[in-house]
């Protein structure tokens, strides 16, 4: 397994996906060789912040400044954990 989630983890785009805007979703994807997932706007805004340099505790303090609202953690984990089992992030070191 690629190791828990936790603040001080550092996640990136996994290997073989591509995040970008697509116009004619009018959404970001991601996209891998065998097809592409659409985002909802939440999910967009954490992955766009995934870059393998920034912390979690980074991606949620930059989230919280940017939406100007408290308390994303929790939410921010969990999602960042789906997006890890479904191979979307790996974790750097």
């Amino acid at each position: 397994m690629m190791g828990e989630v936790n603040a001080a983890s550092r996640p990136a785009i996994g290997s073989g996906f591509r995040l970008q805007w697509e116009s004619a979703q009018n959404a970001h994807v991601l996209l891998y060789p065998e097809g592409m997932v659409k985002l909802n706007a939440s999910a967009a805004a954490i992955l766009t912040r995934c870059d393998g340099v920034r912390t979690v505790e980074d991606i949620v303090a930059d989230l919280e400044r940017a939406f100007s609202v408290n308390g994303l953690g929790r939410d921010v984990l969990a999602f960042l954990g789906l997006a890890l089992e479904r191979h979307w992030l790996e974790l750097r070191p």
